[in-house]
């Protein structure tokens, strides 16, 4: 039988989430981001990674950073708001000064994402009296008759 040199489960210790590290390519496959998108964050002082020689060392404070800055992207914020919200709490270390902006900030990202779909409806409607003004043209120029019969009449023509 083989032994294993394993120390038994009991003996094993779980790492605390604070002591885990990860390699970039493992928060690139994580979060489906490319190693590029990762630095780029870095390059913006989004991600602090320690450098132990030529390579990059996370912890779990810069995994859960990525995740926030993620999530802010999906809500449609801008990077420098992201960076806002993730300093606000690095200086005061108070998440409720963090969640008040948080809130002040999905206030306006709401009003803004309200307004372009109003924009949008109005636009919609627009195209919708255009697409009947043209219809009615083609049905009068057509004598009635239908567009595709104009169109397949044209073609057997040419």
């Amino acid at each position: 039988m083989l032994q294993s040199h394993m120390p038994p489960p009991s003996a094993q210790r779980a790492v605390p989430a604070s002591d885990a590290t990860y390699s970039i390519s493992a928060l690139a496959h994580e979060f489906a981001l490319t190693t590029r998108a990762i630095r780029f964050y870095e390059d913006q002082g989004m991600l602090s990674p320690e450098r132990r020689g030529r390579s990059r060392v996370y912890r779990e404070r810069e995994r859960v950073r990525l995740k926030l800055i993620l999530r802010g992207k999906r809500l449609g914020l801008s990077l420098s708001e992201i960076r806002e919200l993730l300093d606000l709490y690095e200086v005061s270390r108070n998440e409720r000064a963090q969640l008040a902006k948080f809130l002040e900030v999905l206030a306006e990202r709401r009003a803004r994402l309200l307004q372009q779909r109003e924009d949008i409806d109005v636009v919609l409607a627009e195209i919708e009296g255009v697409e009947r003004d043209c219809r009615r043209r083609l049905r009068d120029e057509s004598g009635g008759r239908s567009v595709t019969t104009v169109a397949a009449r044209s073609r057997r023509s040419a």
